[in-house]
């Protein structure tokens, strides 16, 4: 894609016109030491999943299990073409690479011996994104927890999840700590208990012959519970052995929708409130006070683990910072309303909450039409609820067919208006300090496999070469990133035609 047609650029002229909410911006408006990036995750982006001593996952084991005949299998084969993405990355500009660490990669049966090709791998890996001056930021747990520890014992709901989450993160901190110094210990942990462990769905109890359901009264919160306490375990473990020496942030993310009442009664605002409880309040109140809301105590009642007095200490203060992982903002009712993907499909839940959850957008599950309001608004209240803690943005992006042309116009446009309203967050007073886009590349996604795509850079998955091409997204985020975009709606386009940002780069 050498230039851009007339017609797509009249329509990317008319949609930044219309939803633009922020004023002109650059780069250089942003702090900086702000980071850009973009994102991937291991199982998602590697492939390579019985090479080199890995072993299955549970992702492995579900994907397959779902009548997905190659799920993960290759991928985007990440594994092998890992030093043509960084080049990809350097040559858009990026200042940050957000992937993750496959457990059963580094440690095949769960526990000790490790792997010595599996850790090879990520040390050149990293070594490869530092020589392009390129940020790693690592996730230790994206949902891949080795089958075995599965098969032992049941995974997060079992509190023997906490030694071995603690002994695996003390093998990353040890042989990559000096080149890392932002971890994130587990991603988007809130949605993670609810679909996993609430539904038994993707990455919950199965077996190579059985997935079933979990027991959503009680499985959602004891998971989630020991995620705390396998986050904790791992942060200490960080500050008291590697911090002084490696200096570097250890944090935990949650899945965090924008909420806003559905219409301005009381009742609607009270909804409101129950549901941030739960979905921001369930990990980051005992994160930054030790325990869990009200709300949630009296709700859940005996169904609710506690926190003994030495466990809350523990948990209190152990996150640096808060990893956001946001697409959509939902709308908030006491009223009962046609249930929308992914919050009200698990109705104990939903029951829990007391409250259903409306779709911004159309009725389609993945539409995520841009709202950025609602990304301000989350900024805005983890501001004044949680102390100011720092947060990193660790995904932000929207889904189209994969099969969409590379001029992926409405990507720009969500992006755009997304970064805006981080900057307008970052002016009223917001910690934040980095933003992730998802994905760098089109991956195999947890909804939709290879069909649909976030990825800013095109993936031929019928090419045995599996080649990279960019979207006019990442021509945009290009341009944005080298200072060569300057965000006044109607010059995008001139502006990308002038400085060859329109997808003429490829690896």
């Amino acid at each position: 894609m050498k230039h851009l047609s007339l017609f797509s650029s009249f329509l990317l002229a008319i949609a930044l016109a219309t939803t633009s909410h922020t004023d002109a911006f650059t780069r250089n408006d942003f702090p900086k030491e702000f980071i850009f990036g973009a994102a991937t995750s291991a199982y998602q982006w590697e492939g390579a999943v019985d090479e080199d001593g890995r072993t299955p996952s549970v992702w492995d084991t579900t994907s397959h299990c779902n009548n997905e005949s190659v799920g993960g299998d290759i991928a985007c084969d990440g594994y092998h073409k890992y030093k043509e993405d960084v080049k990809l990355m350097a040559e858009m500009g990026l200042e940050a690479f957000r992937f993750s660490i496959s457990w059963s990669r580094i440690l095949p049966n769960g526990r000790r011996p490790i792997n010595p090709k599996g850790l090879l791998f990520y040390k050149n890996l990293i070594k490869e994104l530092l020589i392009h001056g390129i940020e790693p930021h690592v996730t230790l747990y994206h949902y891949d927890l080795p089958q075995s520890l599965e098969d032992e014992y049941g995974g997060w709901t079992n509190r023997k999840i906490i030694e071995d989450f603690t002994a695996f993160a003390d093998v990353c901190f040890r042989e990559f700590g000096e080149d890392v110094k932002l971890w994130t210990t587990i991603n988007e942990a809130t949605i993670f208990a609810i679909s996993s462990y609430g539904q038994g769905i993707k990455f919950g109890h199965c077996t190579p012959t059985n997935c079933s359901t979990g027991n959503s009264c009680m499985e959602t919160y004891i998971a989630g519970h020991n995620m705390l306490l396998a986050h904790a375990s791992a942060s200490n473990l960080y500050k008291l052995k590697y911090k002084s020496k490696q200096r570097g942030s250890v944090g935990l993310s949650i899945f965090a929708f924008g909420l806003s009442p559905y219409t301005n009664s009381i009742d609607d605002e009270i909804a409101t409130e129950r549901a941030k409880a739960f979905l921001f309040g369930w990990m980051l109140k005992p994160l930054v006070f030790g325990d869990y809301p009200d709300e949630m105590k009296r709700t859940l009642g005996s169904r609710l683990p506690v926190f003994l007095a030495e466990e809350s200490e523990q948990v209190k203060g152990s996150s640096d910072f808060i990893g956001i992982i946001h697409y959509m903002t939902l709308y908030v009712t006491n009223r009962p309303y046609p249930l929308v993907f992914p919050l009200n499909t698990n109705k104990v839940f939903s029951a829990d909450i007391g409250a259903y959850m409306i779709s911004t957008g159309n009725s389609s599950s993945f539409t995520f039409e841009p709202t950025p309001w609602g990304l301000e608004g989350v900024l805005e209240y983890l501001k004044q609820s949680y102390n100011n803690l720092p947060i990193y943005i660790l995904e932000n992006g929207r889904p189209m067919k994969h099969d969409s042309m590379l001029q992926d116009t409405p990507r720009l446009v969500y992006i755009q208006a997304y970064i805006g309203a981080v900057l307008n967050a970052i002016k009223n007073g917001s910690d934040t300090r980095g933003y992730f886009v998802w994905s760098l590349v089109d991956l195999y996604e947890i909804e939709g496999g290879y069909k649909l795509s976030f990825g800013i850079n095109y993936v031929n998955f019928s090419d045995s070469g599996l080649k990279r091409t960019p979207k006019l997204s990442a021509s945009w985020y290009t341009g944005f990133l080298n200072g060569a975009i300057d965000v006044a709606s109607q010059d995008i386009i001139t502006q990308l035609q002038q400085n060859n940002f329109s997808g003429s780069f490829s690896v």
